[in-house]
């Protein structure tokens, strides 16, 4: 029995149980099924769910408080940063059931998510490639022009902040 135990707690300090709470909810599933699309705010899964907001802000933090989810805030042009909510690593969890055991195991890389943290674009910017993808996904073609402009910015912007990393690298 200690070894069976051993084994649902992993070696990983995990509460498993929590995983398991998580997983067993439809609400949570269902979030976990928009942010594996893109990240994205509270308000944007309330409306997207047809939930409130304080219920869904319970979801967000036993998911996060778990390890699942990832959160990180971004400014925007106007109003207060929004906090915006990411499944940045596949979740594995393998449970196996046997008429004298039981066994809830995940994946190590769910356990190192906060070490690999995406970086959010300014809210401005998410949300005008969003709104590119938008009217793309509307049958809008000439957006594709517009999301070609952006990638060739974008690349700009990276061969810049490239350079001056390296620039600054030599100077020290």
């Amino acid at each position: 029995m200690d070894q069976q135990k051993q084994n649902q707690e992993n070696s990983f300090d995990v509460d498993m149980e929590a995983i398991l709470d998580v997983m067993g909810c439809k609400t949570r599933r269902d979030i976990m099924d928009l942010l594996r699309e893109e990240p994205r705010f509270v308000s944007e899964i309330s409306q997207e769910l047809q939930i409130g907001q304080k219920a869904i802000i319970e979801h967000l933090r036993a998911m996060e408080d778990v390890g699942i989810l990832t959160s990180s805030t971004k400014k925007v042009v106007r109003g207060r940063p929004r906090k915006y909510y990411d499944m940045p690593n596949d979740v594995n969890v393998h449970i196996t059931i046997t008429e004298h055991s039981f066994n809830v195991s995940i994946s190590e890389d769910m356990l190192n998510l906060q070490n690999d943290i995406k970086q959010l674009p300014s809210g401005d910017e998410w949300s005008k490639l969003l709104d590119i993808e938008k009217r793309i996904d509307q049958g809008y073609t000439e957006a594709i022009e517009e999301l070609k402009s952006q990638i060739r910015l974008y690349d700009n912007l990276k061969e810049r902040a490239e350079y001056i990393l390296e620039r600054t690298y030599n100077q020290y």
